[in-house]
């Protein structure tokens, strides 16, 4: 039998599984697993995305997941970066492989003329196994073996054929560094999983974001034909019907905590998880209130959840943090949006000076 679930219930249940509904006493590499990684187009958005769903979360601990090669950086759903674990480096990676050869070939097959993407590969790898490299000397190093092809298509090659992933400096907490790559397989020393289950990645899926519509699906991962997946996993799944009337599956016993629970202001981080996973995202923003959020050139505003969905936007800059909201807010949700802009900032720049606006 298939129930209804109202917009707020959908809200409350996609907060409770993105742990939004309280910070939570999880250790940083579960809550990345649990989330199925965190978009990482810029390095320090998932430090953040970490900071609002987490107690006590230190910087540090994912620094050094990423320097102890437990975690990794790498073009995974969507064609975009995300930070995974390495398990999930090498069970996500297989399955997204269809994606990024198909982006290939729509974007770069008319200029790879004379040029066989698999020996690019190869000698791509065998340079790789020297140590980590940029996409530059990467593909200047390729260029001298495929003088017929530019240097940034036999780079672009590697980037969407090879796992590669994004080393350490880059994206450690305080540090800076220039992009290099290697592929997972050297760097995490395993290989890459030779047949990933699609319907667990559904089941994955629906535990971080769900309920959740098959293109809701399709819109996260990038991939097509997971329809047929679902079908193979409905029987074992429940069916809701959605404030839209459009069918959403869910995992037996997922929590759907109700619409009446209450839901915390938080500070989402920029590219933030809840903002970029469904096709239909009116369960936390309104499309008019997402033109505004993700903008032309591809950035992701951080947002202000109240009451569970977005009310406005923040930045950041030399310990300024700058609140703008859509509509004005009672006196105690202000309140409290300066206490999360406050903690923030102690958390992001601890020796600074602080200061918010935006909210007087």
């Amino acid at each position: 039998m298939t129930s209804a679930i109202s917009l707020r219930a959908l809200n409350r249940a996609t907060l409770e599984r993105q742990l939004l509904l309280r910070r939570h006493p999880m250790p940083a590499l579960q809550a990345v697993e649990h989330l199925v990684g965190l978009q990482a187009q810029a390095p320090f958005p998932p430090y953040f995305g970490l900071w609002c769903r987490l107690s006590g979360f230190d910087p540090d601990h994912l620094s050094q997941l990423l320097l102890e090669r437990q975690a990794v950086r790498i073009v995974l759903m969507r064609g975009t970066v995300h930070l995974v674990s390495a398990d999930d480096c090498l069970f996500l990676r297989p399955l997204m492989q269809p994606l990024l050869t198909r982006y290939l070939q729509s974007a770069y097959g008319t200029r790879l003329a004379g040029v066989t993407p698999e020996e690019v590969l190869a000698a791509g790898e065998e340079l790789l196994a020297a140590g980590p490299v940029t996409a530059a000397a990467l593909g200047t190093a390729l260029a001298e073996r495929f003088p017929a092809a530019k240097a940034a298509d036999l780079a672009q090659i590697m980037r969407s054929l090879a796992a590669l992933v994004q080393v350490p400096p880059r994206a450690v907490w305080g540090k800076a560094g220039q992009t290099r790559y290697a592929t997972a397989q050297e760097w995490i020393g395993r290989a890459l999983h030779t047949d990933p289950s699609p319907e667990l990645l559904v089941r994955r899926y629906l535990a971080a974001f769900g309920p959740a519509s098959v293109a809701d699906m399709q819109a996260w991962s990038g991939l097509t034909g997971l329809r047929e997946i679902v079908e193979r996993l409905r029987p074992q799944l429940v069916t809701l019907t959605g404030p839209s009337g459009t069918e959403l599956f869910d995992l037996p016993g997922a929590p759907r905590p109700g619409g009446d629970v209450p839901a915390p202001v938080r500070l989402l981080a920029p590219f933030d998880n809840l903002l970029l996973s469904h096709a239909d995202r009116t369960r936390v923003i309104t499309d008019a209130q997402r033109k505004r959020v993700i903008t032309i050139n591809g950035q992701v505003l951080g947002t202000v959840l109240v009451d569970g969905f977005v009310a406005g936007t923040w930045k950041r800059d030399k310990g300024v943090l700058t609140v703008e909201l859509d509509d004005s807010q009672p006196s105690a949700v202000v309140e409290e949006i300066e206490a999360e802009a406050r903690s923030l900032l102690a958390f992001a720049e601890p020796k600074a000076a602080h200061e918010i606006r935006g909210l007087a």
